[in-house]
């Protein structure tokens, strides 16, 4: 009996990773369908900005609904400062400047100087859940050790980090708007530790998408029902709330994530009551 029910649970597991490589190798197959898109140099640029505006789009149709909504305020952070359509363009226009001029530029070079290789077996989902993962983690530490130092060191701030502080009240589009040396550093530091990672091109993906994701609702000035942090226990992730009390209270909260580093640095101060 014994016997029977531990095959039953080895036959179990046996066909739900089946299925997760099934569907993972389905997904990768549909993205190297698209090899000749992705093998361009353009394609780097592109997924970054496509992405980018995707996930922006929702906070700002929220945005704009919200003003008219009185049951939809009461998600606003700061619900005395919404974003106004003067406020939103000179944003995009960053970020479609600092992507075409700059961005651009440096992903080709990536892109000449190491060819995109495309394998046909797409990787296990507990390794791409493991990478994301510590890549997420990697990302946190170097962005909290960067930005705490471009706020205590008087020159990097006002040369490098101040133009991201304008908006006292964050909104979607403010997640990239800063100066190209900061946009530069962070998106360095999001492509180097998948490459030291040794990450499948599929997981590299999927954590520039999360990625992105994060940062956006980091700056989207809501905090939702939904929100990333409100599935992470413990407070340990800091979220929309966290992050906004950075940009409201300027000398706390630097993690752009997670809230760890910032409780041992004694840089942690209590978000907004949800």
């Amino acid at each position: 009996m014994n016997c029977s029910v531990r095959d039953s649970v080895l036959l179990s597991c046996t066909m739900e990773r089946q299925l997760d490589r099934l569907c993972l190798q389905l997904l990768w197959d549909f993205v190297r369908a698209k090899e000749t898109l992705i093998k361009s140099p353009f394609f780097p640029v592109l997924f970054s900005f496509t992405a980018y505006m995707a996930f922006c789009l929702p906070y700002i149709a929220l945005d704009f609904l919200s003003t008219r909504l009185p049951n939809l305020r009461k998600y606003k952070i700061q619900p005395q400062s919404y974003p106004t359509l003067g406020m939103m363009v000179p944003c995009f226009i960053q970020s479609v400047y600092h992507h075409v001029v700059w961005i651009f530029p440096v992903t080709f070079l990536h892109w000449y100087w190491k060819p995109t290789n495309l394998p046909v077996i797409a990787p296990e989902l507990p390794q791409v859940l493991l990478q994301v993962g510590v890549c997420l983690l990697l990302f946190d530490f170097e962005y909290f050790l960067w930005h705490l130092l471009h706020h205590r060191v008087p020159w990097l701030y006002k040369t490098i980090h101040k133009v991201h502080h304008k908006h006292v009240s964050t909104f979607a589009l403010t997640t990239q708007y800063s100066s190209v040396w900061e946009l530069l550093s962070l998106g360095f530091f999001a492509a180097i530790n998948p490459f030291l990672l040794g990450c499948h091109p599929l997981t590299e993906m999927i954590f520039f998408l999360v990625n992105i994701w994060l940062s956006v609702e980091d700056h989207s000035g809501y905090d939702l029902p939904w929100s990333t942090h409100r599935l992470v226990p413990f407070g340990w992730y800091g979220g929309a709330p966290h992050h906004d009390l950075h940009h409201l209270k300027f000398k706390s909260n630097y993690a752009p994530y997670f809230t760890h580093w910032d409780r041992l640095f004694g840089t942690y101060t209590e978000s907004h009551p949800s």
